[in-house]
């Protein structure tokens, strides 16, 4: 069987903050394991990465290159990056031909295998005509893939329509049920799609994003993002093995009887490439040397204010990259929440209209020297220090991976997306958290309050202490290292192309 010295891997992230940072950190594992990785993103990802780095790459990880592919779609680096509006019809109808360009480029032995993030579907059916292997990569919980993959039973079931709308509000369990239009109604046994103590209804899918057109659209982009799913060889998940604890299987059991292709949960990826096994003096030094490129500037002087506050004593505040302004009054709201609590908070808030109009006037006034606001923090570098107690946020899979490896309390506030879905693991299977319904400020002081003090707080923290441990030196991290070795192996060995993986 031949063995490939210097395998070469092209990868393709979706063109998102929230997929190219992890994809990144897949290449650099593959580096660590002498596979040259070029990762390749859209001229405008390209772009505000090197301007916020200052440097092509950002010198990420020596054998990884962050290479451009020509998109067409305008973006002056300012402002919000190009949403999926304005570049959805350049994925399908513009990229690809970069992306074959970059494939059949003479290399030394060539590209032995694409990793195309699974919402990135395009980057398959170019990968066939060039006579490459793909592979897929999901950036988010193996659950939030079984509810994608479960697509053709609810529409079978007649929970959700063939353009994607919810029919009925059923649980993805076995939970009751309620029509959209209010009338009660029961169907029997629930899909057991997801553990029946997440209590998630159809009403929380992951592709009901905006009003009703954006849904419709987005479920079509899902339909065909599954399709060509089909011509994967396996898919790497940035998740840990067991993501209910105790569970063997790693919630394999809940996907779809559809889906027939190998799942690899290789996470949560390390920043410097190193899948080795680490110790709980490892836990405590806990300084990762290599930090993930970002298409914002982050606003370093956070890290000198946070120096000055107690320990544990510091609400840290952000939406993410992704997530849409929640709105004016709710900001309103939320701002004058943290406010009462009479609490440190740092506020990683969007420098957009939509995002600060909400502020009171004059909120920094009110809250100098208490309260930091910022347009971009570095989160990792935040979440690590241990001035910060609690994580008031949207849920986004990323920022829930780096809260449980840096062992930091959350109060969830999903907004769209898998955020609900990762939401009801934080809150119901792990107890790390807890939610917070209303951005109501009496609701914010109550909250923070619960996970900050008491016996709730403590019990919380020694479940997030038992979390980090499991998934970043306990058995997870184990069954994640062996299973990324196991695919490292495979492209060594050609095994992709045999179809043995």
């Amino acid at each position: 069987m031949p063995v490939h010295p210097a395998a070469a891997v092209v990868l393709v992230p979706f063109p998102a903050q929230g997929h190219v940072s992890p994809m990144l950190r897949l290449a650099c594992a593959l580096a660590a394991r002498s596979v040259a990785a070029t990762v390749a993103v859209p001229d405008f990802v390209h772009r505000r990465i090197v301007g916020a780095c200052g440097q092509a790459g950002c010198g990420y990880a020596p054998g990884v290159e962050l290479a451009s592919i020509d998109s067409g779609v305008p973006d002056d680096g300012d402002g919000e990056p190009p949403c999926f509006a304005s570049f959805g019809h350049a994925m399908e109808h513009r990229m690809p031909a970069s992306l074959e360009e970059m494939l059949t480029a003479p290399r030394r032995g060539g590209v032995v295998c694409l990793i195309a993030d699974v919402l990135a579907s395009w980057a398959v059916p170019v990968a066939a005509r060039c006579g490459v292997p793909a592979v897929g990569f999901w950036p988010a919980m193996l659950a939030t893939y079984s509810v994608v993959a479960a697509i053709p039973e609810l529409i079978d079931k007649g929970l959700i329509s063939d353009s994607g709308i919810p029919i009925w509000t059923k649980r993805l369990n076995n939970g009751d049920e309620q029509k959209v239009n209010g009338d009660q109604h029961q169907i029997g046994d629930g899909l057991h799609v997801l553990p029946a103590e997440l209590e998630l209804s159809t009403a929380e899918l992951p592709w009901l994003v905006g009003n009703a057109a954006c849904q419709k659209s987005r479920f079509t982009f899902w339909l065909r993002t599954m399709e060509r799913a089909k011509g994967l060889r396996a898919i790497l998940v940035n998740t840990f093995p067991g993501e209910v604890v105790g569970d063997d299987s790693g919630g394999s059991e809940h996907l779809h009887e559809s889906t027939v292709l190998r799942i690899l949960q290789v996470g949560p990826l390390p920043t410097d490439g190193g899948f080795g096994c680490r110790t709980k003096g490892d836990l405590m030094r806990d300084s990762p040397s290599t930090k993930n490129p970002s298409m914002w500037q982050a606003d370093e002087t956070c890290m000198e204010w946070l120096d000055q506050q107690g320990e544990r004593s510091v609400v840290y505040i952000s939406f993410g990259s992704w997530v849409p302004s929640i709105g004016r009054d709710a900001i309103n709201e939320l701002a004058l929440g943290l406010e009462a609590t009479d609490r440190p908070f740092l506020w990683a808030l969007k420098d957009e209209p939509s995002w600060r109009e909400g502020l009171p006037s004059p909120y920094a006034a009110a809250v100098a020297g208490r309260g930091k606001i910022v347009g971009w923090a570095p989160q990792e570098d935040v979440l690590r220090h241990e001035a910060v107690g609690c994580y008031l946020t949207h849920c986004g899979w990323n920022s829930t991976l780096e809260a449980i490896q840096h062992g930091v309390r959350l109060l969830c506030y999903p907004v769209s997306g898998d955020q609900f879905i990762n939401c009801a693991y934080i809150v119901k299977m792990w107890g790390t958290g807890i939610r917070l319904w209303s951005p109501k400020r009496g609701v914010v002081e109550d909250c923070v309050k619960r996970v900050m003090e008491g016996e709730e707080g403590r019990r919380m923290q020694e479940k997030v202490d038992e979390l980090r441990q499991r998934v970043t030196i306990g058995e997870a991290r184990c069954a994640a290292k062996i299973n990324f070795d196991s695919f490292v192996d495979g492209i060594m060995r050609d095994e992709l192309v045999l179809g043995q993986l």
